[in-house]
């Protein structure tokens, strides 16, 4: 089922069941709006990354719980990757924050139209799927305004993308990111046995599946791998548990899409390190080294923080574009963290994840983004 069911319609609540980010003082500068996923503030993953575009990069601020304080330039550059430095330079764009964090489904689209209507933010953004049902009811309500929906265009009720006037979307390929993964697990697994831990099992997170399946089946097919779902993407605790189970059966390299639950994933492989044992782990969306950094083996990241920025630049630049976006390897969406763990065989291994990157971006290789497409390709 596409369309997720939002109930409590009524558009102009006051927002009980949000977390608001106090805003800087109101000095006349472009105001824009967020909504986080349910997953929220401090997940060290999806939605950390586009509140690190929105604050960090586009506005230049650093985010604490009573208020916003100037980023430092040594933390602004501190905080923007080597793979998005190459692409070309960051600079602030002088622009005003204002952030509602959901903590459930039944916040999104009072949040979204706050933001639109009484908040008069000139960029609205949704962040995560979930929200898609609530971005286009709300801008639909507020044609005037500006809407950006990460990880989902605008769906029909047949379930086919449409645009709205004005509405932005950007997609990824996350399948594509999944796959070099895929090729570094299977390189790097002694016991021949791979795990993958999801949150929701839902289209999106099959994505990360089939595409790590993919890497993992055309460099060693004869790996086993594990995949398992805790269902929800803000309870570590699951991920944790899901984990554990993972390591129990011998799976020593466990990939992660799970949000929040991540979080449980990487400290059940960092006590199982601690323990004595030779396992890693591989975070999502951000570089998630720094949680464990003996534990992470890499990430795969997804540069939403870059496409909300690119977004709210447009608009500042008065370059606004609806329709959607997808981004893969080839567009510098999708990539790997740099691996700060010693391998034995790490020149080797990084050869072969180099190798399939360039088949990737050539189109060469196509990346199966559904396990019924991984199957159709006999791998």
């Amino acid at each position: 089922m596409r369309r997720i069911q939002i109930a409590g319609l009524v558009a102009l609540l006051a927002l009980g069941g949000c977390k608001k980010s106090a805003p800087p003082a109101d000095d006349g500068k472009l105001k824009i709006g967020l909504v986080s996923d349910v997953g929220g503030r401090g997940d060290q993953s999806f939605n950390d990354s586009a509140l690190r575009g929105l604050e960090t990069w586009a506005a230049g601020v650093a985010y604490s719980p009573t208020g916003y304080t100037p980023v430092s330039d040594a933390a602004f550059k501190a905080s923007i990757p080597a793979d998005v430095a190459a692409l070309g330079p960051l600079t602030h764009l002088d622009v005003k924050p204002l952030v509602l964090q959901a903590k459930s489904q039944e916040d999104y689209e009072p949040s979204l139209q706050q933001l639109a209507a009484e908040s008069s933010a000139s960029l609205t953004i949704g962040i995560g799927f979930m929200l898609e049902n609530s971005v286009e009811a709300v801008a639909k309500r507020n044609p005037s305004a500006k809407f950006l929906l990460i990880d989902s265009a605008i769906l029909d009720t047949q379930n086919k993308p449409y645009v709205l006037p004005n509405v932005a979307t950007v997609n990824f390929r996350e399948q594509e990111g999944s796959y070099l993964v895929g090729v570094l697990a299977a390189l790097v697994s002694k016991t021949n046995k791979v795990g993958f831990v999801g949150g929701m099992e839902l289209p999106l997170i099959k994505k990360f599946e089939a595409g790590f399946e993919a890497g993992v089946r055309d460099t060693r097919p004869a790996t086993e791998i594990v995949p398992v779902y805790t269902g929800s993407f803000d309870n570590p605790g699951a991920g944790k548990q899901q984990a554990q189970a993972l390591l129990a059966k011998g799976v020593d390299i466990v990939f992660q899409a799970a949000g929040s639950d991540g979080i449980g994933v990487i400290e059940a492989v960092k006590e199982a390190r601690a323990a004595g044992k030779d396992v890693y782990a591989v975070g999502v969306d951000s570089d998630q080294s720094h949680l464990a950094p003996q534990a992470v083996l890499t990430s795969m990241v997804k540069h939403v923080d870059l496409a909300v920025y690119r977004e709210i630049q447009k608009v500042k630049q008065g370059h606004f574009a609806p329709g959607d976006e997808t981004w893969g390897l080839k567009e510098g969406g999708v990539g790997l963290a740099p691996i700060r763990v010693k391998l034995a065989n790490q020149a080797a291994v990084m050869a072969a994840v180099d190798a399939a990157r360039k088949k990737i971006e050539s189109g060469a290789l196509h990346v199966p983004a559904t396990l019924a497409e991984l199957v159709a390709t006999k791998r």
